[in-house]
């Protein structure tokens, strides 16, 4: 084996990132084959990576990305244990290429993700991710992402000011784009503040709502039946207007609902098509 110089470690650390220690052990592993050592590192990173998984991620951050033509956009929120690893520009650009790479793949969901291939080497998501692990030496997770398209309308996206709640949301409407943005955004604010469950009634599952009658009918116990049926079906339109999105009071005019508010705004017709909304620390 050859002597390991200074400026090979130097080298190595350059490429990797890697601590000083790291790489010289590295070298020293492979004999001082620099893309050897990578190997060596990366494996190495993994393995540590496996150690971390499992540990709290109630820090991190939410990015997301509105294409040009404001008909495609992603949003990604990516966890980790503190906030000295979210501030580390190897973090902070892991996310915002990966928000990149949901725009281009649109992954159906995280597992999916995890295994499609990383910046078209041999890489996948999930291997890049136990690298950065291993690299920033604390747990991380893809805690969210989403792509969303609409061809009919436009989509647009808010992030809180501490980036660690994201909205990214689709709405069908004939409307100009200009002038559907701001409504959009004003959309996107309020499903950050309000967090519905979803844009239908069906989409809340059946044991929820049962549960929910249940309580209710306890509720108007020893009233004559006509009536408790009325005071629970009136309990119930409460209960799915506070979850629904289009039932929702409309966060600037709560005499209006969600989707009267979208149609005043933007016109007849106009539609929220789907919407993703990611917490770090929820």
């Amino acid at each position: 084996m050859g002597e390991i110089t200074p400026q090979m470690v130097r080298d190595l650390r350059e490429r990797t990132g890697a601590p000083m220690m790291d790489c010289k052990k590295a070298l020293d592993a492979t004999s001082g084959d620099p893309e050897a050592a990578i190997d060596h590192l990366r494996k190495q990173g993994m393995k540590s990576a496996e150690k971390k998984l499992g540990r709290a991620t109630a820090e991190g951050l939410v990015t997301s990305n509105v294409g040009p033509s404001g008909r495609v956009g992603s949003i990604v929120a990516l966890a980790c244990e503190t906030d000295f690893a979210k501030k580390t520009p190897d973090f902070q650009a892991f996310l915002t290429d990966l928000c990149e790479h949901v725009a281009q793949h649109s992954p159906e969901n995280i597992d999916a993700l995890s295994k499609q291939r990383w910046k078209s080497g041999d890489q996948t998501v999930e291997d890049a991710l136990k690298t950065l692990v291993g690299k920033l030496g604390e747990n991380l997770q893809i805690a969210g992402a989403r792509r969303l398209e609409n061809p009919k309308g436009f989509v647009e996206t808010y992030i809180h000011h501490n980036q660690k709640v994201g909205v990214l949301v689709s709405v069908t409407t004939g409307a100009e784009r200009d002038k559907a943005r701001e409504s959009l955004r004003d959309l996107c604010m309020h499903i950050a503040f309000n967090k519905p469950d979803g844009l239908a009634r069906s989409e809340i599952s059946p044991e929820m709502v049962e549960r929910e009658r249940a309580i209710y009918m306890e509720e108007v116990k020893g009233k004559p039946p006509e009536m408790a049926e009325k005071i629970v079906g009136g309990k119930l339109e409460k209960f799915f207007a506070g979850r629904i999105l289009p039932e929702q009071p409309w966060i600037r005019d709560d005499k209006l609902t969600v989707q009267k508010a979208l149609e005043r705004a933007l016109g007849a017709g106009s539609k929220i098509e789907a919407f993703a909304c990611f917490v770090i620390g929820a």
